[in-house]
């Protein structure tokens, strides 16, 4: 089905989706791997991206040695290699697999934050970014842009933000954490504007935990309130999801087909 611009895909379980989305990906990174001299791509670290990255990596055609990897968050103050640390959990999940031509990490333990994000920036300006592959959280964020802070016109390319409790919380939900006073209160993410600036935008997003969210994210009007309503003013965004997280959408007949 189709919401404004944003392709619906809705599977029986989370592991079809996963496999689906993956080899969704790989046709497209095989597609421009043949006609650009870089493919640059941003991932996503959450375990609702379990299942997407274990099928990615077995793809095969894919030239790696042609792919320069970003990934879109990070906490502030947590050990390089924390389970819980999203570069960690990237480079144990595909990064180690695959050997991008060059993987950029985001450092939520650099002195200067503020440079750490200007210095990230750079990158994604000198490389600007043809597939971002994501989540959406319990709130409906995109990356950390929680909905206190995600504006849809923000001028930063990278930003240091402050964690509200849905987010937090959503961590020991995942069983990131045992406790939420375990989780970081703050954390550095890439914008709203700077997700939205790839060319292919694929959002993978299974689970009941994400009914509600997945419930905005389609028929909600598009606001800040519900971050990842924008989606649907990407040109080239299709969103993946299974039985469990389209749980509470309207009966599928009432949208348009895709």
């Amino acid at each position: 089905m189709k919401v404004d611009n944003l392709e619906v895909k809705i599977f029986e379980t989370r592991q079809e989706m996963g496999e689906t989305a993956a080899k969704a990906v790989a046709d497209k990174i095989r597609e421009l791997q043949d006609i650009k001299e870089f493919v640059n791509i941003i991932f996503a670290s959450a375990p609702s991206q379990n299942e997407f990255l274990t099928a990615l990596r077995t793809e095969t055609g894919i030239r790696w040695d042609k792919v320069n990897a970003f990934h879109m968050d990070e906490y502030v103050g947590i050990a390089a290699d924390a389970p819980q640390n999203f570069g960690y959990f990237l480079k144990v999940r595909l990064f180690d697999h695959v050997n991008p031509r060059s993987v950029s990490y985001l450092d939520g333990n650099a002195s200067d934050l503020n440079a750490e994000c200007e210095r990230y920036a750079a990158l994604l300006e000198k490389y600007p970014i043809d597939i971002v592959c994501m989540g959406i959280g319990e709130n409906g964020h995109l990356a950390f842009n929680d909905p206190h802070v995600a504006f849809f016109d923000d001028p930063l390319v990278v930003k240091q933000v402050e964690l509200d409790e849905a987010c937090r919380q959503q961590q020991v939900n995942d069983e990131c954490f045992d406790t939420f006073d375990e989780v970081p209160e703050t954390a550095l993410t890439l914008t709203i504007p700077t997700l939205l600036k790839s060319t292919y935008a694929f959002a993978m997003v299974p689970g009941e935990k994400k009914a509600q969210a997945i419930y905005h994210t389609v028929e909600s009007e598009i606001q800040e309130a519900y971050p990842a309503t924008i989606l649907r003013k990407h040109p080239n965004a299709i969103l993946y999801i299974d039985k469990d997280s389209s749980g509470k959408l309207k009966e599928i007949s009432s949208y348009s087909q895709a």
